[in-house]
Parts: C-alpha cells; structure tokens; sequence
C-alpha cells in the first residue's frame, strides 16, 4: 500500500462520491490539516480521525475491498465528505507504512468479515425442495395467466392498428403493467412500460412500436412453450419474465476484474435507481455486468471506479447470455490497472453481437472493447471508424449527457486511434469509457 502505483487516482476516489456536494465537500477535506491517526493495513484498509465543528474528530474507516465506508459522522450519505476526504488524502501522500488498525476499526472490519461468511453458511442449509417444487409451479401458473392475458392485449393492438395510440394515451399500458406485476412477472411489466411510451416518441414510432410489440409477443410464446426449450434457452426466458434462479445457481468464477464502466438510470416514475457496472475478466476474458439499486432519494450503495482492478469471485445468473453476475467474496483491496484493455474491430464487434442474440434474443446490446478507432463526426451521424480497415459502427444517441460525451472523446482522440468501451447494439454503439493514448487513463463519457 505504500506503492504509488497501489493507490488510486483522485479522479477514482471522487467518482464514488454521491453527489456533487460531496465531491466538493470531500475535495476540502482531502489535505493532511483536518485529519490524525491515520494508517492503513497490508489487508486492503485504512482509517483516520478527521476534526469537525465538535470536541471529538469523527472516527473514519474504509475497507478498500468494498469498497465500503464506516463514519461517526450523522451524515446519510455512503460514502460521506470524510471518508471521501480520507481516500483522497490515502490517493495523494499515502499512509505510511502497513500497520494493525485500531480497535474501533477492527471491529467494524470483523463484522463485515462475518457478514460476507454469513450467505454461504445459509447457502448450506437444508432446502425443502418439494415446499419450493409446489412454490414455483404456483407463480409458474400466474405468470401463464399474465402471459395469456398480455396475447390478448397485443391482438387488440394489432386489430385496432398502431395510428391510434398517439389519442389512447399511456394508462391502458400501465394498467396492462399492473396486472403482470399481479400476475409476478415484473419483466413483462417492464416491457410493457417501455411499449407505452413509444407513441409520438420522435419520427417512426410506429415501426419500433411493432418491433417492441414482436418481441413481447416472442417472449409470450416462449413462455408458455419454456418446458420444451433447452435449458440455457428456458434459464434465458425465466429470467426475462422476471422470475430469478434459485440462491446458489449458476458459474462461479475467481479472476481479476477490471471496472470498465459504471453509470445510473433512473426510472420513468422516478422511484428507483440502476447502477450499471460492466467488468472484465483479465484471465478469462469474459463479461461481466453487476447491477445495484437505490430507492428514492438515495443512489445505489454499490460504487467501483472506472479503471480498478478487484481479485473476486464473481457468480453468473442463469441466462441472461451469460452476462448478470453478482459479485461474491473479494480476496484483494482494489487497485488501477496500469494499462487500457485490449480493443477488437467493429466488425468482430458485430460478430460478438450476433453470436449473443442467438443465445438471448431480447438482448439489447453487448459490451465491447473497440480499438483502435477513430471518432468521425458526420452530418447524418457519429461513427467509430477502424483506424486499419473500412468499417465502422454507427454512435447511438440517448441524450445530452452522450453528446457532451461524443466532443469528450473527439477532444481525447485528437484525431488519432483511441480505445473505446460501450455496448454495441441494434441502434448502434454507445460509448461509456475511453482511454487516453499517452496514460492509459480511463475517462468516463457518461
């Protein structure tokens, strides 16, 4: 932990801040004045006192494996301005030599620790499998029910023709949501939302209306077909439906993980939060996206930099084409890579997409590293051109925070071959990390 090249940059530390406010907040507070008995362990922690506005300096450790916080501090806010401030200062001078940590953050660590072990312990008991057998052939009854329903719901769409739902307006469609959350598949529901605010949704609605409405109805078809399905494909349509697989399921897989993206959605009624983190294993090469959730007013607790790498272990969901995974045990604190990932073409980008639609055909969209390229502004469009080759991918817009993105990278670029990290789907590629030439930085366009 005393290596420069163990820490990570300031720019890493302050991208797991929750908001602007503590950013800045933090910022004040990354310099040595505020802050006494500060150390760090070999283990992945490190801990300090930091002075406030009262007698007794607030008590701040981190577990860098998280990474997650611990403050006396009355602030709601993970992580707050201090430990923030504390990550900051540990990212600038270091914290001196690995020591013991003190009793106060010993027994915060050693909960955590136990807190981690506790799952597989659980995962041990026994399971009741003809209580979890009567279970799911129940919910698999409501959601035939939904499904049968929702068919219905989809004819009525296409015998009354698409023209009239700029004037039927979006209620129909929610309440349509309702029932299949009623009828526990909030998957469907989630479709069915998305359908409803396609009308009048910009110029040729209509065509991705139907689009959308083809691949419900794909879905609907697979469902009530699933007990003939193989079995990947069967995993594919539960876990599109909304029905999860059972704890303890699917490829558990040990590597080094580099965070090559991490961003936020919020949803329509504005009530919940998605943090998407893409990751990549350095040994095994494959893909992995690891989702988080904040509920109203609060962002996910989850947060990994762009551009750290984590030693985990890291179980892939059934379906899904192989990409949900839920990080496990964590075996290393986090540190940067000192090189940006290897790029492919973007032909073999759309090979890779292809080969995934085969395997999950409602996948929107694959993670791909692309490099070298060279972003091309163009009247009709963005591309991401091969800088050896005549091909390239168009960019897919999804709002301003993607144009201002488009000028970050086009100012990275320079003209010249850059890496690039995005999801490349049937819109097109949508860049979220880039790399600089010269120091292999990441740089976030989202």
């Amino acid at each position: 932990m005393t290596e420069q090249g163990d820490r990570w940059t300031a720019e890493q530390v302050l991208a797991l801040a929750p908001d602007d406010a503590s950013r800045k907040a933090g910022g004040r507070l990354g310099g040595a004045g505020p802050w006494s008995q500060t150390g760090g362990s070999a283990s992945g922690s490190v801990w300090g006192w930091c002075k406030g506005s009262g007698s007794t300096p607030y008590r701040t450790v981190v577990d860098l494996t998280g990474p997650a916080y611990k403050c006396s501090c009355p602030s709601r806010k993970f992580p707050c301005k201090h430990a923030l401030g504390l990550l900051l200062l540990w990212a600038a001078e270091g914290l001196g030599e690995p020591t013991e940590s003190p009793d106060w953050a010993s027994q915060w660590l050693a909960e955590r620790a136990a807190k981690a072990a506790r799952p597989a312990a659980e995962a041990a008991k026994p399971v009741d499998e003809e209580a979890a057998r009567r279970r799911a052939e129940r919910r698999a009854a409501r959601v035939g029910a939904g499904v049968t329903e929702l068919e219905q719901r989809l004819a009525d769409l296409l015998r009354g023709g698409l023209a009239g739902q700029e004037q039927t307006g979006y209620a129909g469609w929610e309440e349509t949501a309702a029932r299949m959350v009623d009828a526990q598949a909030p998957g469907l529901a989630a479709r069915v939302r998305e359908l409803g605010t396609i009308p009048s949704c910009g110029p040729g609605w209509p065509a991705r209306m139907l689009e959308e409405a083809a691949l419900l109805h794909l879905l609907d078809r697979a469902w009530l077909g699933v007990s003939a399905l193989p079995e990947p494909l069967a995993a594919t349509v539960r876990s599109r439906v909304g029905i999860p697989g059972a704890s303890g399921e699917g490829e558990a897989v040990r590597d080094h993980w580099l965070v090559l993206s991490q961003y936020d959605s919020v949803s329509a009624d504005g009530r919940l939060t998605t943090r998407r983190i893409w990751l990549r294993g350095l040994g095994s090469g494959r893909p992995a996206l690891v989702l988080d959730f904040g509920p109203p007013g609060r962002p996910p607790g989850l947060a990994l930099p762009v551009g750290l790498v984590l030693e985990a272990e890291a179980r892939f969901r059934p379906g899904s084409a192989g990409l949900r995974a839920d990080l496990g045990e964590r075996f290393a604190a986090a540190t940067p890579c000192a090189r940006a990932p290897a790029g492919v073409s973007t032909e073999a980008a759309l090979e890779a997409y292809g080969a995934a639609l085969r395997e999950d055909p409602w996948l929107d969209s694959w993670p791909v590293v692309l490099g070298p390229v060279v972003p091309v502004p163009g009247e009709l469009g963005w591309q991401l051109a091969d800088a050896e080759g005549t091909s390239a991918l168009p960019v897919a817009l999804t709002g301003a925070r993607s144009r201002s993105g488009l000028w970050q990278l086009a100012a990275l670029s320079g003209g010249g071959p850059v890496t690039v990290f995005g999801e490349c789907g049937h819109r097109g590629f949508t860049p979220l990390t880039a790399w600089q030439p010269e120091t292999a930085e990441p740089v976030a366009l989202v």
